[in-house]
């Protein structure tokens, strides 16, 4: 891939931007794709915004009504005065999904979303009906791990300089090319926004290690999701990460694994031309079924 914005993804794709409300939180949403399509929502990671979907939204708006949004608390929605936990984010993915009468969706969740997709699935069976998991969180508590995204993330907000703000991609993206100005310039502008600085600490509620813990979906919540679910396991992302993604897909019955091997933490965007067309594959065999 040689793209140097992720303008460059989006150029020939027809969306829509808007703000919606949702229980009285102002959301930034986009869609693509037929109207009549069976949708397929998409949940970014901690602090992200929907454009980490940009390479993916193209391809699947082709067959499948997309929506993306900035979940509560991140990017450029709303940001209440409340630690966001994973109730939290699960209530404001469904009253989005209530606001654009999207009943039940595939949902494609990375990292967080990753694991408040999961949670969905176990909690509101009814509303899933394929899972792709990348990056997965949920299952474990690593201190380490939960300090270093603590430390990374309050850094950048307390000094959201280029430089600061390009580092943290380092932990997201392996190849330094794929880094894409566009995306640094984004999350520039998010963490200068005073909502952010104001709402860092509730944004990093789940790093807390009394608060994590309650969070997480247990063995049993894991072995209990009847969504077919396909595991992304990205070789070059962080231990926790790449432990966790191969615990769920052993405990998810029939759980598949696709193999990216030189991804770190955004596989779909890091390498697309993987990732898209076994994401199709994947979702289309329940339009056969």
């Amino acid at each position: 891939m040689s793209e140097s914005s992720v303008w460059q993804s989006l150029a020939e794709v027809a969306f829509t931007q808007r703000w919606v409300d949702v229980d009285g939180v102002r959301t930034r949403v986009v869609e693509a794709g037929p109207a009549d399509g069976v949708p397929v929502v998409l949940l970014h990671g901690t602090g992200g915004h929907w454009e980490t979907f940009a390479t993916a939204l193209g391809p699947l708006s082709g067959r499948y009504r997309c929506v993306a949004f900035d979940m509560v608390g991140n990017g450029f929605s709303d940001k209440p005065d409340q630690p966001y936990e994973v109730p939290v984010y699960v209530d404001h993915v469904l009253g989005v999904m209530r606001e654009l009468e999207v009943d039940r969706a595939h949902f494609i969740g990375m990292s967080l979303g990753a694991w408040v997709a999961a949670r969905i699935a176990v909690s509101h069976p009814e509303r899933m009906r394929r899972l792709v998991l990348m990056s997965p969180a949920g299952l474990v508590a690593t201190q380490s791990n939960m300090a270093r995204i603590r430390a990374e993330r309050t850094k950048a907000v307390q000094n959201p300089e280029w430089d600061s703000i390009k580092a943290m991609f380092e932990h997201l993206i392996a190849r330094k090319e794929r880094r894409l100005p566009d995306l640094i310039a984004l999350r520039q502008m998010i963490y200068r926004r005073d909502d952010t600085r104001a709402t860092i600490d509730h944004l990093l509620a789940l790093q807390d290690p009394e608060i994590r813990p309650r969070n997480l979906l247990d063995v049993g919540e894991w072995e209990s999701i009847k969504a077919p679910t396909l595991v992304v396991a990205s070789g070059a992302d962080h231990g926790e990460y790449q432990t966790t993604a191969r615990k769920v897909a052993s405990l998810i019955p029939g759980a598949e694994v696709l193999e990216m091997p030189e991804v770190r933490h955004w596989p779909h965007f890091e390498d697309p031309a993987t990732f898209n067309p076994a994401a199709l594959a994947f979702l289309g065999r329940d339009d056969a079924e």
